[in-house]
Formats: C-alpha cells, structure tokens, sequence
C-alpha cells in the first residue's frame, strides 16, 4: 500500500491532492461510474491499494473530486469579485472569469457536467444540489443582485457551458453565432438597466 517505485516522496495530503487531479481527468474522460480506479491510480503514480488507502472507496473519490469540481469554481467567482473594480457589472466580471476558466481547462468543465449526469445517484445529486445551491447564494451575495439578474446569469452560464462543450465558444458555426451574440445583448442590455438588477 505504497506509492509506486520511483515515485516522488509526498504527504498524505499533497497524494490526495495528486489523485484528485487525476480522478478529474479520468472522470472527466469516461464518466463517474464507468472511470477505473486503477486508471486514476496509475495517472497520479500510484498503486491502486495506496489509493484506496487514502480514499478507502471509489465513491469516497468520486465525491471528493465534485466537491473539488464545485469549489474551485467558488474561486473563480471569488477572485473575480475580488479583482473587480470600477463601475462595471460584478456579474458579468464574474461571468468573464468563469467562461476564461472553462476555456483554459476544458477538462473542469466536462467533470463538472459529469456531476450533473451522475445525478441519478441520490447521494451524488444532493452533494451537487448543495454545492450548486451554494453558488447560487454566493453570486447573489457577490452582486447584491435581485433574483431575476441571478436567474439570467445562470442560465446563461449554462448556456455557455454547452457551447463550450460543443467548441462553439472559440469557433462558433453560424446556429450558435446568434446563441453568442445573444449573450453579449443579455449583458449590454443589463448594463443600459433595461434588465432587472442592471
């Protein structure tokens, strides 16, 4: 129950950190229920017995790596609204900051859309049910926005999540031009105040 030979020296902590990287990846490839948890353990360089040493069950894994999934878009939110100054509309920084990070880790996004399609697990759709919930609650506190803002940006990030998905964000053909021009309408309508919250 060791790291594989000739792998680096690490702590518990940095090993779990490793294999939740590579669980990431590997969901994100195949699903939650079809990745092989000795795949992941031989992307994090491992052996499998370590691995489940540290998470003693693949279910243990697969709900640490959607927590991940879910907190390290809190950052982004964060960070955005942190970094955001001048009169400009918070939830569209927010916005930009999420849709720069899904296009630099492509990878994240498809974990995250994982998640969701592993939702049929009812202890995997309360853990995203929560975790999605909490997003919610952070981007109105973030904003102050009303909820007819938080419903709009939502749904446009959902939107944008399948466009990007698809490729339609960096190239989009010309169905899903209008879908990306209607994003940037939503956002300068919000800033003309013509939609609630703006």
């Amino acid at each position: 129950m060791t790291p594989v030979a000739g792998a680096e020296r690490l702590t518990a902590d940095e090993r779990k950190e490793q294999i939740l990287r590579a669980a990431l990846t590997v969901f994100a490839e195949d699903g939650y229920a079809a990745a092989s948890t000795d795949e992941i353990a031989r992307r994090a360089g491992i052996s499998q017995p370590y691995l489940f040493r540290l998470f003693h069950t693949k279910r243990e894994l697969v709900l640490a790596a959607i927590q991940r999934c879910f907190d390290a878009t809190a950052a982004v939110f964060d960070r955005a609204a942190r970094d955001h100054s001048g009169p400009g509309d918070i939830l569209e920084t927010i916005g930009v900051a999420y849709q720069a990070e899904i296009l630099a880790d492509p990878g994240s996004l498809r974990a995250q859309l994982q998640a969701y399609a592993a939702c049929e697990d009812p202890e995997i759709r309360a853990l995203v049910a929560r975790n999605y919930g909490r997003l919610i609650t952070q981007v109105q506190r973030l904003s102050g926005a009303d909820w007819g803002a938080i419903n709009g940006f939502f749904a446009q990030g959902m939107l944008l999540n399948v466009l990007a998905m698809l490729g339609q964000l960096t190239a989009p053909e010309p169905w899903a031009v209008g879908l990306v021009g209607g994003c940037e309408q939503f956002w300068a309508a919000r800033k003309q105040g013509s939609i609630a919250g703006g």
